[in-house]
């Protein structure tokens, strides 16, 4: 393609991008329309991108994310009793953008910033040095890096719910019993078509231990930013023609990979996306191409619970929304809800030792090293069947690790019924600690003792 006709094709992207963010004020760090409580407030940084290539993601999370906040002040009157502030801080997903919001936001409100949320495995990278000076909370659910599941290495990162080498291995073993067993792997090949940066390269480690197990082949097919351009990977895979794609994409790299399957031929029911690949704005713009294409799926899958019908009595039907109702319930609006959920949860945690009063990010920390969140508790905030218990530890910075498989129809999201995917720990473990072990060694620092600490 020449030059001219690539940048027609980014003009057109994110021209398609910008018009899923109608609403162009909230483009721009936006601050809480919370008062204060008398002995402070409990302030929330919301790293959102609503601009560029991966507003169609964006957008949704952080709505989700928004919303919920709001929705805990309108109905709560706060954490118990403490008002929730926030404000957002325009990243486009870009790591240095996302660094500057960071320390811009880290020291605001009375007691400082409750926890971040990158939404980037860049930013997780970039911040993570820092987060041991800072003491502030790094929460990548699903995402960031697969070795901070180590928390007396990794004090302050908590990739609550899974990572990506959980995901890959949840992959391989789908993949596996569909070819009646994982031996039957032996002489496939399995292409990885991955976004080139941090986030798409996480899973290559724990693909490539999978694949000397099997006997599969492995083809890594980077993808550069922002994935617009993908004629030359493709023909890759018409050429190598592997047995499986899995899909490691963000923005409009997802829906691009999936218009090019359809346009070199391949089968969109032997493409597997990872849970950040699996989304409505992944899939609608490839129309009736995108059928018969699957996802992982954890913490929040499409629809609409309990807790959806408070935020439209206590927030959209009040005005206070923080987008229209267009992607209200879909994926990646209720994973913004969750997010947003599971912190508040880590506060109200954290109160318990603390107080019921504004705490620091140090100090809500230990709210998400002992989170205990059974199905009991997902029922009563209104999430049952949105996302699967949580329970944490000082040593384990994860908690339990499940997900499913959906399909698209053309129309909606079909959850696989029967499927529960379970990474395997004894490939996983030996894999954190020896990354864990290297990074406390690079980086000089002396593990936790835990145990003691709990003393």
């Amino acid at each position: 393609m020449k030059q001219g006709a690539k940048l027609t094709v980014l003009a057109a992207s994110l021209a398609v991008a910008a018009a899923f963010g109608s609403t162009v004020a909230l483009a721009q760090a936006k601050k809480a329309d919370t008062p204060a409580t008398k002995g402070g407030e409990q302030f929330f940084p919301v790293l959102s991108y609503r601009t560029g290539a991966y507003a169609p993601n964006g957008i949704p999370f952080a709505n989700g994310f928004v919303d919920y906040l709001k929705l805990v002040n309108a109905r709560d009157g706060g954490i118990n009793g403490v008002k929730i502030t926030w404000e957002e801080c325009e990243t486009g997903y870009a790591t240095d953008r996302g660094v500057e919001c960071y320390e811009r936001l880290k020291g605001k409100g009375t007691h400082g910033a409750t926890a971040f949320h990158p939404l980037s495995t860049g930013i997780t990278f970039a911040v993570t040095d820092k987060s041991f000076v800072d003491k502030i909370p790094i929460i990548t659910f699903g995402y960031g890096r697969a070795d901070s599941v180590d928390g007396t290495v990794f004090g302050w990162n908590f990739p609550l719910g899974g990572t990506y080498w959980d995901a890959a291995d949840m992959l391989v073993q789908h993949v596996g019993k569909k070819e009646g067993g994982l031996d039957r792997l032996k002489g496939k090949k399995i292409a990885l078509v991955y976004h080139d940066s941090p986030y798409g390269k996480e899973p290559i480690a724990l693909l490539q231990e999978r694949a000397k197990m099997h006997g599969y082949e492995l083809l890594l097919l980077p993808v550069t930013h922002p994935g617009v351009e993908q004629k030359a990977t493709w023909l890759q895979v018409r050429q190598q023609r592997p047995d499986y794609v899995f899909l490691w994409g963000w923005g409009v790299m997802n829906s691009t990979s999936i218009k090019e399957a359809v346009a070199t031929g391949y089968p969109r029911e032997k493409m597997y996306g990872v849970w950040w690949s699996g989304a409505e704005p992944d899939v609608t713009p490839a129309g009736d191409g995108a059928k018969g294409y699957s996802s992982l799926v954890f913490l929040s899958p499409a629809g609409q619970g309990a807790v959806h019908k408070d935020i439209v009595k206590h927030v959209h039907d009040k005005g206070q929304a923080t987008g229209n109702k267009e992607g209200f319930g879909e994926v990646l609006y209720n994973r913004g809800m969750v997010g947003a959920m599971m912190t508040v949860e880590a506060v109200k945690r954290a109160q318990i030792k603390h107080g019921k009063k504004p705490l620091k990010g140090e100090e809500v920390r230990w709210g998400l090293e002992n989170m205990a969140l059974d199905n009991a508790a997902i029922k009563r905030l209104g999430f049952e069947g949105f996302m699967t218990p949580i329970s944490t530890t000082c040593v384990d910075h994860r908690g339990d690790s499940v997900a499913g498989i959906h399909t698209w129809d053309g129309k909606r999201w079909v959850i696989e019924k029967g499927t529960t995917l379970v990474a395997d720990s004894t490939i996983i473990k030996p894999m954190i600690r020896a990354s864990a072990e290297k990074y406390a060694g690079e980086k000089k620092l002396t593990r936790r003792d835990c145990a003691k600490e709990a003393g």
